[in-house]
């Protein structure tokens, strides 16, 4: 089944590009639908609050996913996306003892939080013992800026630049 026009290709590249498309499509859709149903499948546990149930059905769909991404079939930010958003649900509903098995898989929120926040103080940290090196660096510069200038003389002693005299034009030809 061709799609995308009313005309058939009549290059022999294309057609046989058509067919390596629509063998991939075939393919690329048992792997989205078998992702759906996973993903589902996890929604349908967190909602009805089985802890263990729910963290075995989240383990599924986040594996099924991590292999879509591998096929190339899902993009990998969108696998990320969605596996973000299972845990999320996850971690709002389950107890602590429950967030240990899952764990392995992906990190829980405040995990996550705590990890950004650790990099983010590393670079306060840096830039706060950046600050006084800038500072003593600024300071050395600042006489030494200083002593150049008064070298130099001021512009009312400056003598104007001599004006050098025009080329001479020759209009007439030579023979």
């Amino acid at each position: 089944m061709i799609f995308g026009g009313s005309k058939l290709a009549n290059i022999k590249s294309q057609i046989k590009r058509n067919r390596q498309n629509e063998k991939r499509r075939l393919r690329n859709r048992v792997v989205r639908g078998a992702t759906r149903t996973a993903i589902k499948d996890a929604r349908a546990a967190i909602s009805v609050g089985q802890a263990e149930e729910s963290a075995e059905a989240v383990k599924f769909a986040i594996s099924r996913l991590d292999k879509a991404a591998q096929q190339g079939v899902l993009h990998k930010n969108n696998v990320a996306r969605r596996k973000s958003r299972l845990i999320k649900a996850l971690a709002r509903m389950e107890p602590q003892e429950v967030k240990a098995k899952v764990e392995p898989v992906a990190q829980a929120p405040a995990e996550v939080e705590e990890s950004r926040a650790k990099p983010a103080a590393r670079k306060a940290a840096a830039a706060s013992k950046a600050k006084p090196a800038a500072e003593k660096k600024a300071a050395e510069k600042k006489p030494a800026a200083e002593k150049k200038a008064a070298e130099k003389k001021p512009a009312a002693e400056k003598k104007p630049a001599e004006k050098k005299p025009a080329a001479k034009k020759t209009s007439a030809k030579k023979e």
